[in-house]
């Protein structure tokens, strides 16, 4: 597979822990340009779904290490590595997520926090996430769900969270 740009964005933000957690999280992924380097540390080759919003972009392809699915993320252990493949069949690592599922911490608990993040709920998947556009600019922001210049080759798979509503798990 051929390597990304590894060209690195410009950090636009004043906090300076977010500047450092997003050093140290391009440190750990700077490997990952390559998806062989990414399969060894446990990531998928073959992801069939890429993921695009109607009018916000896309995600990209969700390679997810179901190993660094933890109740406290870890800045150099992110769960998935977003990938968008090429028409050349390359990929392009544009960004990472992390995930909390439910059962590691509940969806009723307070959200966990990731970079000075509070963590969204995903109700359809059962977890908490956070999105990291650590290799690809995004002018929505660095912790956008999804990303105005990332495509899919096809069409892709329409992204349509949903809210549960009324109480959790109860009534």
């Amino acid at each position: 597979m051929g390597a990304c740009n590894a060209q690195r964005p410009e950090i636009r933000t004043d906090i300076p822990r977010v500047e450092a957690a997003l050093e140290r999280l391009r440190a750990a992924t700077r490997p990952f340009h390559s998806l062989d380097a990414a399969v060894a540390a446990g990531y998928p080759r073959t992801v069939t779904e890429c993921l695009v919003h109607e009018s916000h972009g896309a995600m990209g392809y969700h390679h997810f290490n179901r190993a660094n699915a933890i109740a406290v993320p870890e800045v150099e252990r992110p769960a998935i590595l977003l990938y968008e493949r090429r028409a050349d069949g390359s990929y392009q690592l544009n960004g990472v997520e992390f995930i909390v599922p439910y059962r590691l911490v509940p969806r009723d608990a307070e959200a966990p926090i990731m970079m000075g993040q509070r963590m969204h709920r995903e109700d359809n998947l059962n977890f908490w996430y956070l999105h990291v556009w650590a290799w690809r600019e995004n002018r929505e922001g660095l912790f956008a769900n999804f990303h105005p210049e990332v495509s899919c080759l096809d069409k892709g798979t329409i992204y349509r969270p949903y809210e549960r509503t009324g109480s959790f798990g109860g009534s």
